[in-house]
């Protein structure tokens, strides 16, 4: 829900998306709940901690997806993070006729990080109409606002279950949305801050991370706040998610300071109810950016060979026979990791290396060349295992299709393994050049057409 809109514009569907990081405590509970909460039979047992690392993009809808829906959007969108609605008596759809423990696993199993979301009582000075005939948190200031916490400790428990049921893990992170409301009442705003502290702290106990969704002008400005003018007071999230449809993917809103929940710690939902359709599966969504853990990071490459060469290179000049230098190095340790060469790396292309090459490339149905062109080039880089990768992604295969683009479509892109807006582009671009869907997302048509050399 976008912060200025009156209530009358906002959309009835409930969807929402927060911004959030990683803090040491959250590492704690996400690397010691994992490894000894879940026994082998329960549903989690096999399941990893969700969202875990990553920076990219997702989505959330009131219902689940389907299957068929998540398989489509998963090899043709750029989203690989999706908001579910778990629990929560003021959700709009409490039925969820595809969310089971089988989707959960499977989403996971594909990639997908879920960010499980619950809709309970609302701020008691709720601006939305539908909510003032529910279950409301409890205004009363007795006893330092006892009762909204209570409310705030059984939501987290109530939470935790279904979680547990779905075979979400603990370490994961559970989000609760409080929609917009009126935070200069005083006993109305005391109290969900009362509700969300105990909410926070119940989860800790429980070995879930926590997280808190609203709009940027109400309840996250009330949370910001908070942490900054009453350091202590109030428990705070570990996560925030914050709805503010400016239209940026990026996890900063002009409602909020620059500072908190930084780094890695933050969601925003930045544009909100619109359809969009991929691989022929339209879905009405709100889109978020999400940057948590450690975000999509992977550590600097180390030389191969021993050190003695590098494969990072914006251009990858052909080689032949009598040719000596730091390319070279490059062909003679890349086919060494095929085990088509044992030679010395010494940067002098011999009759050996030349046999190798000529190997490899008949091995592909390339001519029985000894030279390597710019199509043996392609195949050499992106030679190894073929999973799917796009934004968010961060690893070697990733690294791998950056050398290849650059080496098949002079892409110039910096090789760092991480998948970013350029890869994006570069895929899309090969993805074009061969008549392909230009998703931008690297699946097996494009890797398939990489190792075969195809420029």
């Amino acid at each position: 829900m976008h912060p200025t809109a009156p209530a009358s514009r906002r959309p009835r569907r409930v969807r929402r998306l927060a911004a959030v990081a990683a803090t040491a405590l959250v590492a704690t509970l996400a690397g010691g709940a994992t490894a000894g909460s879940a026994d082998a039979s329960s549903p989690s047992a096999a399941n990893p901690v969700t969202p875990g690392d990553f920076t990219g993009y997702a989505f959330d809808q009131c219902t689940a997806p389907s299957q068929g829906a998540m398989n489509a959007w998963l090899s043709a969108s750029p989203y690989w993070a999706v908001g579910i609605y778990v629990s929560g008596a003021s959700r709009g759809c409490t039925q969820q006729p595809n969310l089971s423990p089988t989707w959960v696993r499977t989403q996971l199993a594909r990639g997908w990080r879920l960010l499980p979301i619950t809709l309970g009582p609302q701020a008691w000075c709720t601006t939305r109409e539908r909510y003032l005939h529910q279950v409301r948190i409890n205004p009363s200031p007795g006893t330092s606002y006892a009762k909204a916490r209570a409310q705030g400790r059984a939501e987290a428990r109530k939470t935790v279950g279904v979680a547990q049921g779905l075979g979400i893990s603990p370490g994961s992170t559970l989000w609760y949305d409080i929609e917009a409301f009126d935070t200069s009442r005083h006993d109305c705003r005391e109290s969900a801050l009362s509700f969300l502290s105990a909410w926070t702290r119940q989860l800790y106990d429980l070995h879930y991370v926590s997280g808190v969704y609203s709009s940027a002008a109400s309840g996250i400005r009330m949370l910001d706040d908070a942490r900054v003018n009453r350091p202590g007071v109030y428990t705070m999230p570990n996560r925030i998610w914050i709805g503010d449809w400016n239209g940026r993917a990026d996890v900063y809103s002009s409602y909020i300071r620059p500072k908190g929940w930084l780094p890695h710690r933050r969601v925003h939902q930045y544009r909100g109810g619109h359809d969009e359709t991929y691989g022929r599966v339209r879905i009405n969504i709100d889109t978020s950016w999400v940057d948590l853990g450690r975000g999509s990071t992977l550590s600097p490459e180390p030389r191969h060979c021993g050190g003695a060469a590098t494969y990072d290179f914006h251009r990858y000049a052909p080689r032949v026979l009598g040719d000596k230098g730091v390319l070279v190095h490059t062909i003679q340790c890349l086919l060494r990791a095929r085990h088509l060469y044992s030679g010395t790396v010494d940067g002098l292309y011999d009759a050996q290396v030349g046999a190798a090459v000529r190997t490899f490339r008949t091995g592909l149905g390339m001519s029985a060349s000894t030279s390597t062109t710019r199509a043996t080039w392609v195949a050499l880089l992106s030679a190894g295992r073929t999973p799917l990768v796009k934004v968010g992604s961060a690893g070697t295969a990733v690294r791998r299709l950056q050398r290849a683009l650059n080496a098949a479509e002079g892409a110039g892109l910096k090789v760092t393994g991480v998948f970013t807006a350029g890869t994006t582009d570069a895929v899309k671009a090969y993805q074009g050049s061969h008549a392909m869907v230009r998703t931008g997302v690297a699946g097996s048509g494009v890797w398939r057409r990489l190792q075969a050399g195809t420029l």
